[in-house]
């Protein structure tokens, strides 16, 4: 009788603890959260920020098929490093999509700063090729028309036709040089 009561409790224990782990899994699918509106409004600003700096971004903006704007991004490393961010896909103005940016590294490398970045996607095809990945990663063949390393926009026509130019600005910290090769890019439910 024994064996039977004890074959019973660890089914209900079981039956008990996917239960809970179903009601806290729930908890974090934000839902009933204002994250997106934190996010939208940090993206508006982003954007305020950048076309008030670099006018000829707006432009950009303009001709662009889609913009994924991450408006902050903190990056630390001691030897081992890692970047983390969160932003909006905009189409026509419009957010239609939420993101996160990872990256990680290895190196010779000290210090953290943050800063922010748009993606402008030049082309429909790379709009499309962006939405339907699972997990895009940035490229070394990403155009760059802002680095803050100078105050200038720098567009040439040679960057005008890559399928995706990045802005990246108003860069805060110790450590020097922001890049997004090796960003990873994916879908999220703020």
């Amino acid at each position: 009788m024994s064996r039977t009561n004890s074959s019973l409790s660890r089914r209900a224990f079981t039956t008990a603890g996917l239960a809970t782990l179903g009601v806290t899994a729930a908890c974090g699918n934000g839902i009933g959260n204002t994250n997106d509106v934190k996010i939208d409004a940090r993206v508006d600003a982003t954007l305020n920020q950048m076309y008030s700096r670099y006018p000829g971004t707006r432009d950009l903006a303009e001709k662009s098929a889609g913009m994924l704007v991450i408006p902050l991004v903190t990056e630390a490393g001691f030897i081992f490093g890692g970047a983390y961010g969160r932003g909006a896909l905009r189409i026509n103005g419009v957010t239609v999509d939420y993101y996160a940016n990872v990256k990680g590294n290895a190196g010779l490398q000290i210090g953290a700063q943050q800063y922010a970045h748009v993606l402008f996607f030049m082309t429909d095809a790379a709009l499309a090729r962006f939405r339907r990945s699972s997990g895009w990663t940035a490229g070394a063949d990403l155009e760059y028309v802002v680095k803050d390393e100078g105050n200038a926009l720098s567009a040439d026509t040679n960057t005008l036709t890559a399928p995706v130019i990045a802005a990246v600005f108003g860069q805060a910290g110790l450590r020097l040089g922001a890049t997004l090769e090796g960003s990873k890019y994916t879908r999220i439910i703020p």
